[in-house]
């Protein structure tokens, strides 16, 4: 690439800036020679045809905005001169546009767990999940007991997932919580659980059991604190014999078609829509096409280019679910009285991104090209394998809880400001820019910033659906394991007494 930008489709009237560029500086984009009248930063925009106020920028061969006023050729686009078309609830029409990925049938597995109950973990790990907030420090404290002994070859870790819910809430909120944590419960990635309780909240152990369901006794322990003459006692011994059941388990071959793997971005900014969700997409395709299963969620953040998706719904009925969740957390939007298309946080803008179609042109880039093949509920749990869209925020932390929830074995989470924080799973941070990458080697898993310098998107696919198998079989941990980043947060949409 002979100058430091970038044209993405042959439609766009703006480029992306490489790296910054100075107002006076000419650059060949396109076809045509355009000097800078304006410095453009690293990752942002510029208007390669003068644009009249009122008329579209485009990205992705996609409007993202219209003009507030006349912009040159040349000059910076972002939020000074761009606002987004974007108004109100929207009206839908179902024309399918699926592409059928064809089947690969190369034989891939990872090395994983098969549980009692039949499903699959990719780690053998014991999870502390206190049923409301009031035991959490009780769970704390067992575990930091536990782990004054060695853990037994076998058993990965134990984890305790803290909340501030349980008791106090109304409504759809208590549902949702006891829905998350039996769901979390049910994980495949736990060999083993301890649920403890207090005894007096809303979410008492009788009546979340009740959610739970039949489990198999050997990988369940149940403690409710207010029963227990010593509690940490108590629960350090039910904790050991849960740390006997689990160092058992052994890893055994198991078809990839048996991976769930979630997608998420978070921090995102102007080369998240051009190198790691992309990347991320490619992926998908590649795991769905092995009869892998998929799951995106961040429902605001589809504002603005979900008919790109509603069209790849494999029936009117999944048309029908998706067009009734995007509407529905519209509607949600206006309950409270928020403007709904306001979505680019200060870091997204930082980073370049102007509106949230632009941002929802990006975001989508990770459902890659295959069909949309069911639509879930918040807290429900994925059943089909392929590309499932998920119910739920934006919010990095609730949505990454609810696809750990949902059954993701573990989540590709791409960033170009980067982000610490990890899921109850393994939480592979993908950047999008090899400075981010090398800056935050810490954090950072796999560096999708390769495509800007020469490396062919099918290789940097290929590379990681084998470091994503070298995770799920345990050869390789992922960063937020490393550093022991792991956290759950639960949606709440009501009251608390």
């Amino acid at each position: 690439m002979s100058d430091p930008v970038l044209h993405i489709h042959p439609r766009d009237n703006v480029a992306v800036a490489l790296s910054a560029l100075e107002a006076g500086s000419t650059v060949d984009v396109a076809g045509r020679r355009v000097t800078l009248v304006t410095a453009v930063p690293r990752g942002h925009k510029f208007a390669l045809t003068a644009i009249r106020a009122g008329e579209n920028f485009l990205k992705f061969g996609q409007p993202i905005g219209r003009a507030t006023t006349d912009v040159p050729a040349g000059a910076h686009v972002h939020v000074h001169n761009l606002k987004t078309n974007l108004d109100g609830v929207q009206s839908y029409t179902y024309a399918p546009a699926i592409e059928n990925l064809p089947a690969i049938n190369d034989g891939a597995t990872f090395d994983g767990y098969v549980r009692s109950d039949g499903e699959v973990g990719i780690r053998n790990e014991i999870w502390i999940l206190p049923t409301v907030g009031c035991v959490n420090e009780v769970a704390n404290a067992i575990r930091r007991r536990a782990l004054e002994d060695e853990l037994p070859e076998g058993v990965d870790g134990i984890h305790v997932f803290a909340h501030p819910y349980g008791c106090s809430q109304l409504g759809g909120d208590h549902e949702n919580t006891q829905r998350i944590l039996a769901d979390l419960a049910r994980h495949p990635n736990a060999g083993g659980v301890l649920l403890i309780g207090l005894g007096c909240e809303n979410n008492t152990m009788a009546s979340f059991r009740g959610v739970l369901g039949d489990v198999d006794p050997a990988r369940y322990r149940f403690m409710v604190a207010q029963d227990a003459s010593d509690e940490i006692a108590h629960g350090l011994g039910l904790l050991r014999e849960l740390i006997a059941h689990v160092a058992a388990q052994r890893r055994q071959p198991v078809p990839v078609a048996r991976l769930r793997v979630g997608l998420k971005c978070g921090g995102s900014d102007g080369f998240s829509g051009i190198t790691a969700n992309p990347l991320v997409g490619a992926f998908s395709d590649l795991l769905v096409a092995r009869g892998g299963t998929s799951v995106l969620t961040e429902v605001p953040e589809m504002f603005g280019a979900e008919a790109l998706f509603m069209n790849r719904c494999e029936s009117q009925r999944v048309f029908d679910a998706c067009v009734a969740m995007i509407n529905g957390f519209k509607d949600y939007f206006l309950r409270y009285n928020q403007v709904v298309y306001e979505n680019p946080s200060p870091g997204n803008k930082d980073g370049g991104i102007s509106s949230l179609e632009e941002k929802s042109l990006g975001c989508l880039q990770k459902g890659g090209t295959s069909a949309v093949v069911d639509i879930l509920p918040y807290a429900a749990r994925l059943k089909k394998p392929g590309l499932n869209f998920l119910t739920g925020p934006g919010n990095d932390i609730v949505s990454c809880t609810a696809m750990t929830a949902a059954g993701a074995h573990m989540i590709l989470f791409t960033t170009g400001r980067g982000t610490p924080l990890g899921a109850p799973v393994p939480t592979l941070k993908i950047a999008t820019n090899t400075d981010l990458a090398t800056r935050k080697s810490g954090w950072i898993d796999f560096n999708a910033g390769r495509l800007l310098e020469g490396v062919p998107m099918k290789q940097l696919a290929d590379d990681l659906f084998r470091h994503v198998v070298e995770v799920a079989s345990g050869r390789v941990q992922s960063k937020n394991e490393i550093n022991g980043f792991r956290e759950i947060a639960i949606f709440k949409d009501g009251v608390t007494l």
